[in-house]
């Protein structure tokens, strides 16, 4: 990989399919020559010219914007051109295929003009922008997530977290880290002075303040990740109880065909909606049940229903309110209970209670009555998933996080804790004491990609579009 970051590059930046405007982008070493070659003039730096686009015979392609952009002074860090034309995917297919030929075109050495210019792989821009530290890992990565935010508050806390507010919380445990790594070298590597550097260092102190930084970023970072992800709810229960009206109730929109025949519901219905800046994945699914008229499409239907409810992060377990007082019926709620995955989130809820109000008197403790027809208890049930969920944070302060960061922080917090404890064993244990904060630094450093193995760098960045 590092050794393909040297070649230069060219894409398309703009999505694919019809637009007003459409980009070619050029990143690479040298690019002076290239630009005259291409455009037939040079360009100032980071000033916009309008001129045209020529083919091979002089003939403009296209006309529209080109951007100049001197190394070090780019996205990339390299020299970067971008031409900016119409969008229609011919017109851009034809630039960038011009792009490529007159790279190959011998200059005044009779050497190719760009040797080597290639299309560029997925997020290969942001990759170099990485690796030419014109972003860390943690903010290369943001990039995506402000492209990929389901809400404004996702978007908003990607933002920030492209700006670095998460890089600098991760560089303040860093810089204290360091500072308590130096004082504990410094009593391994002087052990014939009489000094007690850490005591008098309050070695003890730092190493708790600093355990309570990092909760602090690990909560607010498993917040920034419910934003990226989301929760992925799904609403089960036995045909007729109202799943699909519940679905549309949540959503604001008639998504899924709703009527009194069982079995109405074959197959998953899958709706994003956001609750307070939080993205929740609501699925509908295939009522449960058994017995010798479910036919086979039905039957398809219901295992696809528990192979979502196996994957879910919380279960909406929608009772039929009108029908509680039935044997038959509750027998068959709690054998669809006894098959419901252990260590998922369940919330009984109740629905019809525009039908069944004198039957709420049976419901259980912490169960949700609801009518998903007049939307009564709808607010409730979104407070609640918003608690299922661990949502805290409702201000706009929070940063974008990826479960890769969660688990990384996790790490440190477990070396942290670990050289708590050996901390107070102080002298008899100072090597494995310097070893856990050595590991502490390690883990955190991988967030911002100080340390990063190339297979990590090529998983992440595999998942970006091209062009970016």
């Amino acid at each position: 990989m590092l050794a393909a970051s040297r070649d230069p590059i060219v894409a398309i930046a703009t999505a694919p399919g019809r637009g007003a405007v459409g980009i070619v982008r050029v990143s690479g070493k040298g690019l002076a020559p290239y630009v005259q070659a291409l455009l037939g003039r040079d360009l100032r730096p980071r000033e916009a010219t309008y001129l045209p686009f020529p083919d091979a015979t002089g003939q403009p392609l296209d006309h529209g914007l080109a951007l100049w952009f001197p190394a070090p002074h780019s996205y990339t860090g390299e020299d970067v051109l971008e031409l900016q034309g119409h969008g229609g995917p011919v017109v851009l297919q034809l630039l960038l295929a011009r792009c490529l030929q007159v790279a190959a075109t011998a200059g005044a050495d009779a050497q190719p003009l760009l040797a080597g210019l290639r299309p560029a792989r997925a997020g290969e821009f942001t990759e170099r922008a990485f690796l030419n530290d014109k972003l860390d890992l943690a903010q290369a990565e943001a990039v995506a997530d402000l492209i990929d935010a389901s809400t404004e508050a996702a978007a908003r806390s990607a933002s920030r977290s492209l700006a670095g507010v998460f890089s600098q919380r991760i560089h303040a445990l860093r810089d204290a880290l360091i500072h308590l790594r130096m004082l504990v070298e410094a009593t391994l590597d002087f052990p014939e002075e009489e000094i007690d550097f850490l005591q008098k260092a309050d070695a003890a102190g730092q190493l708790t303040r600093l355990r309570a930084s990092l909760d602090a970023v690990r909560a607010e970072a498993r917040q920034g990740a419910l934003l990226r992800d989301g929760l992925r709810v799904v609403i089960a229960g036995q045909p007729n109880a109202g799943k699909s009206s519940l679905l549309n109730a949540l959503a604001g929109a008639e998504l899924a065909i709703v009527t009194p025949i069982a079995g109405t519901t074959r197959d998953v219905v899958q709706q994003t909606i956001q609750i307070e800046g939080v993205p929740l994945h609501v699925i509908d699914t295939a009522g449960l049940r058994q017995g010798e008229d479910v036919d086979e499409v039905e039957r398809i239907g219901i295992q696809r229903a528990w192979d979502q409810i196996g994957k879910a992060d919380a279960v909406l377990f929608l009772h039929d309110l009108t029908r509680c007082g039935q044997p038959d019926y509750r027998a068959a709620d709690a054998l669809i209970g006894e098959g419901l995955p252990d260590g998922v989130p369940v919330v009984h809820v109740w629905n019809k209670l525009d039908q069944g109000t004198p039957q709420v008197q049976h419901l259980g403790e912490g169960d949700l009555a609801l009518s998903a027809r007049t939307g009564e208890g709808l607010e409730a049930l979104r407070q609640r998933l918003l608690a299922m969920a661990g949502w805290q944070h409702a201000g706009d302060g929070l940063f974008m996080a990826r479960e890769r960061h969660l688990q990384a922080l996790r790490r440190v917090g477990a070396h942290l804790e670990a050289a708590d404890t050996l901390l107070a064993a102080q002298a008899e244990h100072l090597d494995l004491l310097a070893e856990e904060l050595r590991l502490a630094q390690v883990a955190l450093g991988e967030i911002t990609g100080e340390f990063s193995a190339d297979d990590l760098l090529g998983e992440i960045f595999s998942r970006f579009c091209i062009g970016k």
